[in-house]
Order: C-alpha cells, then sequence, then structure tokens
C-alpha cells in the first residue's frame, strides 16, 4: 500500500483536499492516508492527528501572540509525518503553515515526495518565496492560469489544473421551501470560516439586515456556515431579535439556496469564486485589525482583494473593506442593485467572461488527482 499524508491548515483547504482525494479514491484505492483535516477529510474515512481548530489561526498579530505555539505545532506534524513516512506529502493551501512544513520535513527525508495544492498568492505579495519553495516542493498544482510565469520563471514544476470550485457538479433534487419559507426571495450571506472573521462581521450584517428590512418585506438572509460555528451565528442572529435569518451548514443544501438567491454578500476569499459561478451577484467585505491592516497595507502589491477584481484590474465586483466596511455602505451597494436588473445582469456577464479563463476541460480535481497518482508510481 502507498501512502499519503494530507496537509491542511484551514476549512477551505480541507474541502479542496477532499475532492482532490475522492477522485484519487477512484483510479487508485490502494492507498493509505492519514492527515491533519476536517470534517470533509474525515467524511472519507481519514484520521486527522489533531483538530484543525488547533492551527487556524487568523492575522498577523495573532501568530505573534502565538508564535510559541504554532512552532510547536509544526515540530509535532513533522514528526508526525515522518514517523507516518509516506510516499507522498500533500500540503494543502495555507502556506505559512503546510510550506514550514513541507520544507522541515524535505530536510529530514528527502526520499518523501512534496506535492502542494493551491499556490501561495505570490501575485499580491512576497514574490521571492518562489526561489525558495523551488527547495522542498517537488511539484506545484495551481488554481489559476495566470499563476504558472511566476514558477516557470524559476523553473519550478508546476501544473494549472483549475478550480474545482468551478467544475460542474450534478446536483441532487431537493425543495429548499421546505427549509426556507415559499415565495421569499433569498440573499446568501458569509460571514466567514473562521471565529474570529464570524465576530467581526455579524453585529455589521445584522445591521444591515434590519436596514433592509425597513425597505424589503419579503426577503429571507441565509447564512452559510460550517457545523462548527452555525452555533455562534445561531447566537447573534437570536441577540438581535431578527426573524426573517436561517442558517444552513450541510454543504449539497448550500449548493440550493445559493442557486435560488437573488444576492449574495460574503467575506472575501475563496467563496467569492463560488458565488460567481452561481452566476449570483454579490459584493466582498473584508474587516480586521487596524494593526493587521497596516502591516499588509505594507506588504500588498495588488489594490484589489478579490481575484476576479484582480483578474479584470478593475473592481467588477464591489469591495468594501475595513472602514468601507459597514452596515450602511452594505445596505447601498445591495438595494443599489436589486433596484437596477441590468446593474446585476452586467456584472454577472462580466464576471463570467473572467471565470471562462480560470476554467478547464473536464474535472480539475480529476486533473488535480492524476498528477497526484503519479508521484506513488
Amino acid at each position: 500500500m502507498k501512502k499519503i499524508f494530507v496537509l491542511t491548515g484551514e476549512p477551505s483547504g480541507d474541502k479542496l483536499a477532499s475532492k482532490v482525494i475522492s477522485d484519487l479514491n477512484k483510479i487508485n484505492r490502494k492507498i493509505e492516508y492519514l492527515s491533519v483535516g476536517g470534517e470533509h477529510l474525515q467524511s472519507l474515512g481519514i484520521k486527522s492527528i489533531y483538530d484543525l481548530k488547533e492551527i487556524t489561526y487568523l492575522g498577523f498579530t495573532n501568530v505573534i501572540l502565538n508564535i510559541f505555539k504554532i512552532k510547536k505545532k509544526i515540530n509535532e506534524t513533522v514528526k508526525a509525518i515522518i514517523d507516518y513516512n509516506p510516499d507522498v506529502l500533500f500540503t494543502v493551501d495555507s502556506p505559512d503553515f503546510t510550506l514550514r512544513v513541507a520544507e522541515k520535513v524535505k530536510k529530514i527525508n528527502a526520499k518523501i515526495k512534496t506535492v502542494h495544492y493551491v499556490a501561495p498568492q505570490v501575485w499580491v505579495w512576497r514574490e521571492g518565496r518562489v526561489k525558495k519553495i523551488k527547495n522542498f516542493i517537488d511539484h506545484i498544482l495551481l488554481l489559476f492560469y495566470f499563476e504558472k510565469k511566476y514558477f516557470e520563471k524559476e523553473n519550478v514544476s508546476c501544473e494549472f489544473v483549475g478550480h474545482p470550485l468551478l467544475q460542474n457538479k450534478e446536483r441532487s433534487k431537493i425543495d429548499v421551501n421546505q427549509i426556507i419559507g415559499k415565495n421569499k426571495a433569498l440573499i446568501s450571506v458569509f460571514a466567514g470560516s473562521r471565529k474570529s472573521e464570524i465576530i467581526v462581521l455579524m453585529p455589521i450584517l445584522l445591521d444591515f439586515i434590519k436596514l433592509m428590512n425597513e425597505k424589503y418585506t419579503d426577503m429571507t438572509y441565509v447564512f452559510h456556515s460550517t457545523k462548527e460555528y452555525s452555533q455562534l451565528i445561531q447566537t447573534f442572529i437570536n441577540e438581535s431579535n431578527l426573524s426573517n435569518c436561517e442558517i444552513i451548514s450541510d454543504d449539497k443544501i448550500k449548493s440550493h439556496i445559493l442557486q435560488r438567491s437573488v444576492f449574495a454578500v460574503a467575506k472575501s476569499g475563496t467563496i467569492s469564486l463560488e458565488i460567481s459561478n452561481a452566476k449570483i451577484p454579490s459584493i466582498i467585505l473584508y474587516k480586521m485589525g487596524f494593526i493587521n491592516f497596516i502591516i499588509v497595507k505594507s506588504l500588498i502589491k495588488t489594490k484589489y482583494a478579490n481575484i476576479i477584481n484582480f483578474a479584470a484590474n478593475e473592481e467588477v465586483i464591489p469591495e468594501l473593506l475595513q472602514s468601507n466596511c459597514n452596515s450602511k455602505n452594505i445596505f447601498k451597494h445591495v438595494s443599489n442593485f436589486l433596484e437596477n436588473p441590468n446593474k446585476i445582469k452586467e456584472q454577472v456577464n462580466r464576471v463570467q467572461n473572467i471565470l471562462n479563463k480560470f476554467k478547464i476541460n473536464g474535472s480539475s480535481s480529476e486533473v488535480a488527482s492524476l498528477s497526484l497518482n503519479k508521484f506513488l508510481q
């Protein structure tokens, strides 16, 4: 039996990894797995050596405050991988954690093949990382076509596999009217996948909904959440006394809810691609602590937080960041879209043109699994 250690650092990486492993299992059943993963990898029967929450830190100040704890976790993870002695270490996203582990593993045992999935955003900041990465990563799987030039320039083995969130999915039939009231216009809301994000954004989002309720009486707001944080979001909703808010944590139902939505309000991140692929108009939010913001602002070399806007080199999807991320601004933008169907149509059409450049023929997770399987030969 060949062995793969799957290393993720947060829920979105866990989800991406599970899609690739699920496809890999279809072509090669003779593989044992161990991981640092969450609910998606665990649903495939893959054990995690510890709870994913233990390494999901957000922002520079949190990293600084937890530096010794993180170093200890990195060393603990490296030891577990070396003891497991896999044929392949499959690292997914979260480069500040996963790549540090991969580098240490490679120094101890160079025979372990290292394949990284989701390139660090060298097009946003720290392009110099590419020179370092080639010393310990054997192959890197890229989500976006424009990333190749950064890695090929340094002769890093890489492959554009597309983004699994953009591949066509077969959807089972679900009557969402049994979950959400009939004849209600749905607005999907994404407050983030980390506790710290949710705590910052929930009060702002609930105030936005209160403003919306003054103008619209037929709206239901559906918060998309992980199972882990659905109760936290519910607590915020209960304290707000709002009666037209629901929470969905089941992934199969989430996609149906999104397809039924007239609009989406989302924290900046991978989810924006899912929303865009569903042809749902949206706006993007992001808010972090002041110190974090000053650090990030001094380091990044792009003016856009959203991948769609970066690819277009203009703000196709409105971004409300930092001080602009407030309930009045969100209300202003959402109501403006809802009152202007042509504006919605224009955004959706422009986004689709950009997404077409992100897609490949066939299944991206399948292509990634085939690439991963080659390293087991």
